[in-house]
């Protein structure tokens, strides 16, 4: 056995082949255990060159060396052997002494593997002519076999002339048909000649090497089976290409009303003009071409819809004894969203309603015009009277969201067990402001308590982290020497306190930051970035000098808020046990500390001053002090872009550290390097807590990233609620913010943001005219695109704020109808007609009246296009009184 293995190991695939052969089968059973070893071994080191030099030989060994097809086809499928090289060939040589019942337990065994594992279709195909078996139909095998014919260039001729070869072609073509995802596949290559897989497959079933009847049977099922546009374009175009009769059409009829009902629209598109010839030469009833319209009318595609009218108007035209079955089906889409479809179905009812003289028809139609729009409305109780249809609406109610209610956080976790749990959850996870300041603030109370227990508890926790074994621990880069780690969000600082808990972190280093700050480069964010990380760099400080017995500044409720007679009674107890205070931590204690009640801002601040320490004379001071005015804010453009500066605030720059003070400084547009490290969307809610009853802070601060999500296509709207749920004003950068965010490129943002839209209107924080001005500035500059605008409100008006978005929109349409009017409008008028048709459905919802600025001189232009129809429709909206 030395030989062979020693053969195996120097990769000489012909020697160990020869020495194979001379093996007995008990020789070569005994041998398989070293080849086992060998291929442990070489899993060490799989890419190393004694590796890929032994990984042939050793695959062929272990093939010709197992008895068992079980074994052979995990050796033959294994992951580390599929780079071997190894020609299929080589191993159907190897395997042509066994029997054939054998060989096709391992075909099938192969057959049956994922298409992923790269099993040789010649190794199967070359198995199935040893052993005579049936092939096998296996989404591997098939795709294998695709493959093979459909890229095997190199044997010359079409696709359509070698798949007329294959002995077994039959069975995989109707095996093609069952094959799941397969359809991207047979799209290439593109065309219909005789290389394309359509065209094959047409030729085949014109030659009948295949069924033809057969095939068209597989297309529709596979049609009928669903799956996505790009699976089922493929059989369509099969099916097109096979050139159904017209007997064919007709024994189909089932199949093309289903697919019409519910198939992707495509094909429901093809089955459509399918019925639709059927229909128009008497072959199909009409209860028949009822079932389908009750379906295909209430369908999303405009386009379907309005040809299902087209088409039951020229069936009505021809057949007057279909009315009574056809009208109310008509009828059933005045239902639908669309306005337009909404008149071509009533010009259909009042065309053709003498026709049907039943008073069960005609209820039936009064019962679903009570669907119908306002101005529709009024056509119908003339067609139908007012006893049918109701000409005035039901009373609106607006419709909002239950304000968002803040937690209260729990105390800090009772046990060092318990605060391990808390942490490690926390750096697993985005943990949310609560999430982080309460086990934050666990860590702090345990090591000033017991600073052994904690770590012990923490040994979990700390083995996963990065920096735990390293020699240097977790390094600083500041303008004091390069490193490695800086604190961004809630990990980041997390990771600094339990690394500076084990003396990973130099006390130099926490000492440099402390003193001279921890952002060496200005972004438009360090204000917030550094004021986040003060704090927890000087509690790490302490953590290795003076340890804390609690944070002052861990907030009373989930937005960051701390209310004021919490901080009163933490400061009474720091007198108590003579603690030194951390000058961080008492600047974003007062910077939290909730003075928007007066009274009891105004009582904290008595008991504050009574306690004679420095620091309650400074609380005090600050409870009483006047509301802070908002810095004054200047409108600039970049590109397309509309963002904000503002000035100082005087009152955050004094008496406060100087990471701190940074909050209080003007914000410039263009002075401010913006393209920064501060990507991770998680850091932006602590930023939030950082100033919880000033988001306009930060919200002027986070513009430019907000804007990126209409302009750049970016992600990251999800501070948008967040900041809806912060306290403060609501002013311009808010609502600047939120207007980009109604225009974002990602549906998950632009829900996040009608979210925050909703958010702000319960609150009644909301401006609709100050954020319908924006928005329409925004797509005026091509900034917001009007269909994602348009998507976004109708998202919000569905959850019933009509109102809301009527009051906003009314704000928007002025700017952009006059530039439609003087025909300037550009690229703002793409979207422009579905922009409007949002608003005429909330107007018509909530009752809205009044005038419009050039909404008059667009609804009185020439023509039908969508941007006219949708102006008229708005204008007998806000009219509609009158017009009744």
């Amino acid at each position: 056995m030395s030989a062979l293995m020693e053969a195996v190991r120097a990769g000489r695939t012909a020697e160990v082949v020869g020495l194979l052969d001379e093996l007995t089968d008990a020789e070569r059973r005994a041998a398989f255990p070293e080849l086992k070893a060998l291929r442990k071994e070489l899993r060490a080191a799989p890419w190393d060159a004694a590796s890929r030099r032994a990984y042939p030989a050793l695959y062929a060994a272990g093939v010709a060396c197992q008895t068992g097809a079980a074994a052979v086809a995990s050796w033959i499928a294994a992951a580390d052997m599929r780079w071997s090289g190894t020609s299929a060939a080589l191993l159907l040589r190897l395997l042509g002494d066994r029997s054939p019942e054998w060989l096709a337990d391992l075909t099938h065994r192969l057959a049956q593997r994922p298409a992923a594992s790269g099993v040789p279709y010649e190794l199967m195909s070359g198995l199935v002519r040893l052993s005579g078996c049936p092939v096998p139909t296996t989404d591997a095998y098939v795709r294998g076999w695709m493959g093979h014919v459909g890229w095997a260039w190199q044997r010359g001729g079409t696709l359509l002339d070698r798949m007329r070869q294959d002995p077994h072609l039959k069975e995989l073509v109707a095996a093609l048909f069952e094959t799941n995802d397969i359809g991207g596949l047979l799209e290439w290559p593109r065309g219909d000649g005789p290389d394309s897989w359509a065209g094959a497959l047409s030729g085949l079933a014109a030659e009948r090497l295949v069924e033809r009847e057969v095939m068209v049977d597989a297309c529709v099922a596979r049609l009928l089976r669903g799956g996505t546009t790009t699976e089922q374009r493929f059989f369509l175009r099969l099916l097109k290409g096979l050139d159904l009769t017209g007997d064919e059409e007709r024994q189909r009829r089932a199949d093309w009303l289903a697919l019409a009902c519910d198939a992707v629209s495509p094909v429901a598109a093809h089955a459509q003009a399918v019925l639709s010839a059927l229909a128009l030469d008497g072959e199909l009833s009409s209860r028949r071409l009822a079932e389908m319209s009750s379906a295909v009318l209430f369908r999303t595609e405009k386009k379907l819809v309005r040809a299902q009218l087209v088409l039951l108007g020229k069936v009505l035209a021809r057949n007057a004894g279909a009315a009574e079955e056809l009208l109310p089906v008509v009828a059933r889409a005045f239902g639908h969203e669309d306005s337009d479809v909404q008149e071509r179905a009533l010009k259909l009812v009042e065309r053709h309603l003498k026709k049907a003289d039943g008073t069960e028809v005609r209820g039936e139609i009064a019962a679903e015009a009570e669907n119908l729009i306002p101005g529709l409305r009024v056509r119908a109780v003339h067609l139908l009277g007012t006893a049918a249809v109701s000409a005035v609406p039901a009373p609106y109610e607006e419709v909002l969201p239950p304000v968002p209610l803040p937690t209260r956080l729990e105390p800090a976790p009772a046990s060092a067990a318990e605060v391990a749990e808390e942490v490690g959850a926390a750096m697993e996870t985005e943990p949310g402001v609560a999430g982080f300041e309460r086990p934050l603030d666990g860590l702090v109370r345990h090591a000033y308590h017991d600073r052994e227990a904690l770590v012990e508890a923490l040994g979990p926790v700390l083995a996963r982290r990065w920096w735990h074994d390293a020699e240097s621990g977790l390094r600083y880069q500041s303008r004091f020497g390069r490193s490695d780690f800086a604190v961004s969000d809630a990990e980041d600082g997390l990771d600094l306190l339990l690394a500076a808990l084990l003396g990973k972190v130099e006390l130099g280093t926490l000492h440099a930051v402390v003193q001279h700050g921890s952002t060496p480069r200005e972004c438009g964010h360090s204000a917030l970035s550094r004021a986040f990380a003060a704090r927890l760099w000087e509690v790490a400080y302490r953590l290795r000098t003076d340890p804390l017995p609690f944070l002052l500044s861990t907030p009373t409720w989930s937005t960051g808020l701390l209310e004021p007679d919490e901080l009163v009674d933490r400061l009474a107890e720091y007198r108590r046990l003579g603690a030194r205070v951390s000058a961080a931590d008492f600047a974003q204690a007062l910077l939290r500390v909730r003075r928007a009640d007066r009274p009891a801002a105004g009582r904290a601040a008595e008991r504050a001053a009574a306690l004679g320490t420095r620091e309650g004379a400074r609380l005090a001071d600050w409870l009483v002090a006047p509301d802070d005015a908002q810095p004054a804010t200047r409108r600039r453009i970049s590109g397309s872009r509309i963002l904000l500066e503002c000035d100082e605030l005087p009152q955050l720059q004094r008496d406060f550290p100087e990471q701190y003070r940074h909050l209080g400084r003007p914000v410039g547009v263009f002075t401010d390097r913006w393209y920064c490290h501060h990507w991770n969307d998680d850091a932006r809610q602590h930023w939030l807590a950082v100033l919880p009853e000033r988001r306009e802070l930060v919200a002027v601060r986070l513009l430019r990233d907000l804007s990126a999500l209409a302009v750049d296509d970016d992600r990251g709207a999800a501070v948008l609620p967040q900041l809806a749920e912060s306290g403060g004003e609501a002013g311009e950068a808010v609502h600047l913010g939120l207007a980009y965010g109604l225009g974002a490129r990602h549906a998950e943002d632009r829900l996040a943001s009608v979210d925050a839209l909703l958010t702000l209107a319960a609150r009644g924080q909301l401006d609709p005219a100050r954020l319908g001005a924006d928005l329409g500035q925004l797509v005026r500059r091509g900034a917001v695109k009007p269909l994602r605008l348009a998507e976004s409100a109708r998202t919000a008006a569905a959850t019933g704020a009509d109102a809301t978005v009527w009051e906003t929109l009314r704000h928007t349409l002025p700017l952009l109808l006059a530039d439609f009017a003087t025909g300037g409008a550009g690229a703002s008028a793409r979207g422009l007609g579905e922009l409007l048709a949002v608003a005429a459905e909330s107007a018509e919802r909530c009752g809205a009246r009044g005038e419009i600025p050039h909404l008059a001189q667009t609804a009185d232009r020439r023509g039908s296009s969508r941007i006219v129809a949708q102006a008229r429709r708005l204008r007998s909206a806000l009219t509609w009184e009158i017009a009744a």
